[in-house]
C-alpha cells in the first residue's frame, strides 16, 4: 500500500517503480533476451554486439526452458550463481552449494530465483583496509565490480535529463563468493589512482 500511495503521489521517486523492477533479476534476464533487444534497436549488428556483454541469465521457472536451466545447474554447479531477488549480499548461492539448494525447493519456489552465468573477473593485487584488519596490511588477490550511477527524471511522455552521474567500486578478495559492503565482505575502492 505504501508503495502504491508514492508511485500515485506527485513526489519525485528515488528510484520509481520502473527502475526498481528494471534493477531485479528476473526482469534483467527477460530484458536480455535477444528479442528484447531487437524491440528497442532495429540494427541487428548493435543487438549482436549489445548481447555479447551480457552473461547468462536462466529461467528456473516450470517450463521447457526452466527445466533444461535446473538440469544445466545440476550437472555443473560450479559455473554458476544462484540468485533470489534481494540485494546486499549474503543471499547467493554458489557454485556447489547450488543442487541442495534447488532440490529443497519447489518448483513454483525456484521460479523465484535465476540462474546466472559465474563470471570470473581479473584478479588485481593490493591492500583491503578494514576495521580490525592486520596492520600493516597484507597484499591480496582482490576482484572489483563496478557500478555506474544514473540520473534520469521525466514523465510519461519526456525525458528531462538522463545523464551519467558517477560510479562506485566494490572489491573482495578473489576467493571470496559473496562482496557486500554493507555485509563487511567487500571494501569501497577506487578506479583512480588518487582520488
Amino acid at each position: 500500500d505504501a508503495r502504491y500511495m508514492m508511485e500515485c503521489s506527485r513526489a519525485i521517486k528515488c528510484p520509481s517503480i520502473h527502475y526498481h523492477l528494471a534493477g531485479t533479476k528476473k526482469v534483467q534476464q527477460a530484458l536480455a533476451q535477444p528479442e528484447m533487444l531487437e524491440r528497442f534497436i532495429s540494427d541487428p549488428e548493435k543487438t549482436k554486439a549489445i548481447g555479447q556483454i551480457f552473461t547468462g541469465l536462466y529461467s528456473l521457472d516450470d517450463s521447457e526452458v526452466g527445466n533444461a536451466s535446473y538440469e544445466m545447474a545440476l550437472k555443473e554447479p560450479e559455473k554458476f550463481v544462484l540468485k533470489p531477488q534481494r540485494e546486499g549480499g549474503g543471499n547467493n548461492v554458489y557454485g556447489v552449494d547450488i543442487p541442495d539448494a534447488l532440490r529443497k525447493m519447489s518448483r513454483v519456489e525456484r521460479a523465484a530465483w535465476i540462474l546466472m552465468d559465474l563470471i570470473q573477473p581479473p584478479i588485481s593485487q593490493g591492500y583491503m583496509i578494514r576495521p580490525g584488519g592486520k596492520s600493516p596490511p597484507e597484499i591480496v588477490d582482490l576482484v572489483s565490480e563496478l557500478g555506474i550511477f544514473g540520473v534520469i527524471l521525466g514523465d510519461v511522455d519526456n525525458v528531462i535529463c538522463n545523464y551519467q552521474a558517477g560510479h562506485m567500486l566494490r572489491t573482495k578478495l578473489s576467493t571470496a563468493n559473496e562482496g557486500g559492503v554493507a555485509a563487511g565482505l567487500g571494501a569501497l575502492d577506487s578506479p583512480y589512482l588518487l582520488d
